[in-house]
């Protein structure tokens, strides 16, 4: 691993902005620093694991119980799913979330771009246990831009002879001060799947607030969601480009008993937000073509009532 992380230094990294080191279990981690924010990026995965803008709180979870090791997604900040989102939509005992989140990346390039942003690219193609599990040739590149927003996009790339449809998600796991005093705006007046009552179809009324398990697929919205926070005095406004589905996730207090790599009392402290393509939103992608979801996260303060 020390030569693996000397070759990346020595290839990719930028003085004063981004250097890669040894994370929990020896995992290389990429460091970035500006002069807007700190981010931390696993390569394994392609996973942002943290990004907190100077003086503020940070703004990703990450479970205190989390498994740093290969074949295992870290529980928290942004696992990457793809080609499918939860479970596969016709073989259940595919990998759920699909695989990329549990496989190597490779880095691609570094830059620091204007007004002090940096850039990190981290791609993924097909191999041959990939092709095992879902016969289909790809390029999957990650393009993480951190500055005083917080941007990744997910661009797929079908390098086959043929057409495939895929889905996936950002699954981003937002750190708030308490979860039941959480309102998430944005989403008032979409349709939703209740999966936690059996796959109803619902609307939501008002803004969504967390008083339990929630976990619901929004229909066809690409609005932005807001995330009010009064513990931590902030709003995390969630943009995001080409997913008309958005996924609101919290286990609840019975739930996350029962996740092994989450301690028994965090389901306070997050709530996910999720940019994705699922259900109805999956693309069709023909030979030759790419398809790009994008998300950016931004902080601003919570205007006092």
């Amino acid at each position: 691993m020390h030569d693996e992380l000397q070759t990346l230094n020595d290839t990719f990294a930028i003085p004063g902005y981004l250097t890669f080191a040894a994370g929990p279990a020896g995992l290389p981690m990429a460091e970035i620093h500006s002069q807007h924010a700190q981010a931390l990026v696993a390569i394994h995965g392609g996973q942002v694991a943290r990004f907190t803008p100077h003086d503020t709180a940070p703004v990703l979870w990450v479970s205190r119980a989390s498994s740093y090791a290969e074949g295992i997604s870290i529980r928290g900040g942004i696992p990457v799913c793809w080609p499918w989102f939860a479970q596969h939509p016709s073989d259940p005992q595919q990998p759920f979330h699909g695989f990329v989140r549990t496989r190597m990346w490779q880095v691609r390039g570094t830059a620091v771009l204007e007004q002090d942003m940096v850039q990190l690219r981290l791609g993924i193609v097909d191999d041959a246990e990939t092709l095992a599990l879902w016969p289909h040739a790809f390029d999957l590149e990650l393009i993480v831009t951190v500055g005083p927003t917080l941007q990744l996009e997910l661009v797929a790339h079908n390098t086959s002879n043929a057409a495939y449809t895929v889905g996936g998600a950002l699954h981003t796991y937002f750190q708030v001060g308490e979860v039941e005093q959480v309102a998430i705006r944005g989403l008032e007046g979409t349709e939703y799947i209740d999966k936690v009552d059996g796959g109803a179809r619902k609307q939501q009324h008002g803004p969504v607030t967390i008083a339990g398990e929630v976990d619901r697929i929004y229909l066809d919205t690409s609005a932005d969601c807001l995330i009010d926070d009064p513990v931590l005095g902030r709003r995390i406004r969630v943009g995001k480009a080409n997913s008309r589905t958005t996924v609101v996730w919290n286990p609840g207090a019975e739930k996350t008993r029962a996740i092994s790599d989450c301690e028994d009392d965090e389901f306070h402290d997050f709530v996910c937000v999720e940019t994705a393509k699922a259900q109805a939103d999956v693309v069709e992608l023909q030979p030759g073509s790419a398809h790009m979801i994008s998300l950016t996260i931004a902080v601003e303060a919570l205007a006092s009532a």
